[in-house]
């Protein structure tokens, strides 16, 4: 077993000595977390095994709002319940964001992985990592403490054929036959990894890259769909933008070779996550057949959301709109009832607390997320979250920089508004109970009472460190 460090892994086994080894096992549940990558909210109704198998059986959170709308800084938080501004891994790409500033940070030392393979926990993570993982800084066969498995491409990461996996230190390279599909090979890994023999509680975080470009479908999957188009809402190809920042008023119209674009890369995005629901199937039939179905939690989320046409954006994500920061969640397993909605609000710093309460430990000090076992449980915690934290910072690298427009912001969601405040000095208010879509910027006409809580509730969130931010993101002042 790799090591944590002395105190750490003290601190981590106390809980679990008071028992034997075998009761403990038998009474901690499973836990597996599965991450779409760039998969927005409100698609799920389009894929059965999704459907069946999660949402008809478990709880869905309706207002689950990631920390950043780019998928390292989301993961890194994820990984460390930490904000963005705690792990400082603020962009894509190095030096200040990537595979590389986590890992020299040190950050690897004290994941979610670790937590749980110290608590005696079988781990594994099989899919993608962080982004431009191994980086420049070690070998392509590392493998991160914390995971008893590991699975993770480091070559054509999003092609989903002809790559390359880090197989627990070992490069193995797959090719463009049908069960090459990285879907599958991850599936048929998860099959494996779930139904091993024994009493030791498992857990498993799998991480397809579908629907994340160039969504690249099975090719059983590649004429699904033939007649979709990307929701036409009242905010796509948004008509007037004059009381919006500068970066979004300089956005053209789309034109309608514009819009068959996006309906094309709607329909991709479909077809390629069929493949991440066979792998909820595959997943979910293999937790039955092994009889661990009924002790374990299955939780699947998205790192972020897309666009698609909204607010003229035809593709993409790092703004503060609903679309890029508001994300799918669904929880199934012991104790939460089928087919319910929870409304609190929710962000990726809570899944680490949650899987280390389910497994009976404690989190680290520097955890800043809430534990979600109330909410399955159907609590309702006098002091829940009401301030959700968004961060985003534009990278340094030309070329990343080029994959946005929208300026370094800060942004607060509450259960009613979007604040968001750019680096510009420009400002957004949103009330989402008027206008869901967001197509009136209230900054220059709210009153000025209200700014001014909204942005000393900003202010509070984005220098909270540790336990301060679970204060700081009930404060309403």
């Amino acid at each position: 077993m790799k090591r944590l460090g002395g105190l750490a892994v003290l601190l981590l086994l106390l809980p679990l000595v008071a028992m034997p080894a075998s009761a403990a096992d038998q009474s901690r549940p499973n836990i597996v977390l599965i991450l779409a990558d760039d998969l927005e909210y409100g698609t799920l109704q389009n894929f059965p095994a999704i459907t069946s198998h999660l949402v008809r059986q478990g709880a869905s959170f309706d207002r689950a709002i990631v920390t950043n709308s780019w998928c390292c800084p989301s993961r890194a938080s994820l990984l460390r319940s930490q904000y963005v501004h705690s792990h400082t891994v603020w962009t894509n790409t190095a030096p200040e964001g990537g595979f590389d500033r986590f890992h020299l940070a040190g950050l690897e030392n004290s994941t979610v992985g670790a937590w749980m393979r110290g608590a005696g926990y079988r781990t594994g993570l099989m899919g993608k990592y962080l982004n431009h993982y191994p980086g420049t800084s070690v070998p392509a066969t590392y493998v991160p403490p914390g995971w008893d498995q590991w699975a993770v491409p480091v070559k054509r990461l999003y092609e989903e054929y002809d790559y390359t996996l880090n197989e627990n230190g070992r490069l193995v390279e797959y090719g463009w036959d049908e069960e090459d599909y990285l879907e599958d090979v991850l599936a048929r890994k998860a099959k494996e990894f779930v139904s091993a023999p024994g009493t030791q509680p498992f857990f498993l975080y799998l991480a397809p890259v579908a629907p994340h470009n160039p969504a690249n479908p099975a090719r059983r999957h590649a004429d699904a769909f033939p007649d979709a188009q990307a929701p036409r809402t009242p905010n796509y190809n948004q008509a007037d933008v004059h009381k919006e920042p500068q970066w979004l008023r300089d956005l053209p119209e789309i034109s309608w070779a514009g819009e068959e674009r996006i309906d094309e890369r709607h329909r991709a995005r479909l077809r390629a996550m069929l493949g991440v629901d066979d792998l909820v199937n595959t997943v979910v039939t293999a937790l039955q057949a092994a009889g661990k179905l009924d002790n374990t939690y299955i939780f699947f989320a998205s790192d972020n959301g897309f666009h698609l046409g909204t607010h003229r954006l035809r593709l993409g994500k790092t703004t503060p709109f609903e679309e890029a920061v508001k994300v799918p969640l669904v929880v199934r397993g012991p104790g939460v009832a089928p087919g319910s909605t929870i409304t609190a609000l929710t962000q990726p710093v809570d899944y680490a607390p949650t899987f280390a309460e389910l497994a009976g430990i404690p989190a680290p000090a520097f955890a800043e997320g809430r534990s979600l076992v109330p909410l399955l449980r159907g609590l309702n915690p006098p002091s829940w979250r009401r301030n959700a934290l968004i961060e985003f910072a534009r990278p340094t690298n030309q070329a990343a920089n080029r994959q946005t427009l929208t300026p370094a912001y800060a942004a607060l969601r509450t259960a009613t508004h979007t604040y968001v405040k750019y680096v510009t000095g420009e400002t957004q208010l949103y009330d989402l109970t008027t206008d869901p879509y967001q197509l009136n910027n209230l900054a220059a006409t709210a009153p000025p009472e209200l700014l001014s809580n909204l942005q000393a509730r900003l202010d509070a969130m984005r220098t909270c460190s540790g336990a301060t931010c679970r204060t700081a993101d009930a404060w309403e002042r």
